[in-house]
């Protein structure tokens, strides 16, 4: 055991504590990510406490140089971690006493790590979720460019996995384009959040000191210090406005990983990852494994998770801070650590991936996807809608026992079924007119998909502007 003299709060304890206390009560394994954005809050603190007189120029300057020594510590591997520090957060102010001396000691002035902890969270979040906005900017670039490519390609759309209706490949992967567009706007959301100022809170009341909360948030590159002290120590929100972010965006990243799990089997045949994405089989050499989406599909179980435990955690919490808001930085770091590889490796896939163009018009001919289309064109001839439909259904039905195609049945056996069929029925069955008919706003037409290219590069521009303007 270690003598309780090392502990900072020692003073009001007669014992130690028990070995197993300390291996509960540290977060040093994890929270060491935090380094660099403590040593960057405690220098804006320190500052400030020698603004208002509370230290001097000197203490100021030997403290400023011995943060920079732990910061130099930290890139290069040299500082060690120990479990008796409990957190990063001790380990850097006793590591920076033992550099500086007394100095040293006086930087924990008008703080509590209750409002320093809650800062560097909130700082590293910041970091993170900007390089997020980047890499999903990235992904919906890649998205956008083998859209543009795909204007000409007709494959089956789907519904309940069954061919459904005739699509444009830019209309089909246009609606990832959509949700990661959502995506991005629930990561700026998040980051919105977390722009607010715990720092100068202190433990939960406010401290007896004249700080200046404003001009330490601006030096931060926050956009405002928190108004309410006791809300500020305890806040979380913005870390569980992070993880709901990412939980979304992981839900998005599955679904696009599930379809490309199925367009590269053999059985659809629609596309085909590159080699850097795949793995093989140790017993079946001729295998070629859709692993790295797989894998992310995998994982955004896991972000969710990160999810509903952090909003476990913070259920029925009283006010002001509880020990268990320690845990909360093992749901953020895992899904950061997570997304910082699955949303890269997407648009890497994205970006590599081969189509197989005539296989996807292939798989639409042979489909029953214009049903609807000739089922419309009846209603255009007078018939009520639900019996045209039931007049196409044994159509269907019809070319399935004698294994034909729409455009096998003949003149005279369609007027059998209905008398409002002429020869106009054949051009309704061509696959390039069927799409070009659905010319409704937002719908699949190669007028209406060109119009939302456009939109879409618009949107993607103003993206990348906002980021430049942020950063």
């Amino acid at each position: 055991m270690n003598d309780q003299n090392d502990k900072f709060w020692s003073g009001r304890f007669e014992q130690p504590p028990h070995e197993l206390f300390e291996q509960l009560n540290a977060s040093i394994s994890f929270d060491w990510r935090l380094a660099p954005y403590d040593i960057q809050g405690s220098l804006a603190h320190g500052r400030m406490l020698a603004e208002i007189g509370v230290l001097s120029g000197e203490e100021f300057t030997l403290i400023e140089d011995g943060l920079g020594q732990v910061m130099t510590e930290f890139a290069r591997g040299e500082f060690n971690l120990d479990i008796a520090d409990e957190d990063i957060h001790t380990a850097i102010e006793k590591r920076l006493i033992e550099l500086i001396g007394e100095a040293g000691k006086k930087l924990h002035t008008a703080r509590s790590r209750n409002d320093q902890v809650a800062t560097g969270l909130a700082l590293y979040m910041q970091d993170q979720i900007r390089q997020h906005l980047a890499d999903v900017t990235g992904l919906l670039e890649a998205i956008l460019d083998k859209a543009a490519a795909g204007q000409a390609v007709i494959l089956p759309g789907y519904t309940h996995l069954q061919r459904a209706q005739p699509v444009l490949l830019a209309h089909h992967l246009l609606a990832y384009f959509e949700m990661f567009s959502r995506d991005y706007v629930r990561l700026w959301r998040a980051l919105d959040a977390a722009m607010v100022m715990p720092l100068g809170a202190g433990a939960l009341a406010g401290v007896n000191y004249p700080i200046n909360r404003e001009h330490t948030a601006a030096e931060l590159g926050f956009e405002r210090p928190g108004s309410n002290s006791m809300d500020d120590v305890s806040n979380r929100d913005f870390a569980l406005d992070y993880l709901g972010a990412a939980s979304n965006l992981s839900v998005h990243l599955s679904r696009l990983a599930a379809e490309l799990i199925l367009w590269t089997t053999s059985e659809f045949g629609f596309a085909e990852i590159a080699d850097a994405f795949t793995s093989g089989s140790s017993i079946m050499p001729q295998k070629k494994n859709a692993d790295a989406c797989e894998l992310i599909r995998a994982r955004a179980a896991k972000v969710a998770a990160n999810h509903m435990g952090l909003t476990s955690l913070l259920t029925g919490l009283p006010l002001a801070y509880n020990k268990d808001m320690q845990e909360d930085k093992l749901y953020v770091f895992d899904t950061v650590e997570t997304l910082t590889v699955t949303i890269p490796a997407m648009s890497g896939m994205i970006a590599t991936l081969t189509i197989n163009e005539e296989r996807m018009l292939a798989a639409a001919e042979e489909s029953f996807a214009l049903a609807t289309d000739i089922a419309d064109y009846l209603v255009d001839k007078g018939l009520a809608f639900r019996d045209a439909h039931r007049v196409v259904g044994e159509l269907v039905r019809k070319c399935i026992a004698e294994n034909k195609k729409l455009g096998d049945i003949s003149l005279e056996e369609l007027r059998s079924a209905a008398p409002e069929f002429d020869g106009s029925y054949y051009g309704v069955i061509d696959l390039q007119a069927a799409v070009a008919r659905k010319d409704s706003y937002g719908g699949t037409s190669p007028k209406q998909v060109a119009a939302q290219l456009t939109a879409a590069r618009e949107r993607l521009d103003s993206m990348l502007e906002a980021m430049e303007e942020s950063a």
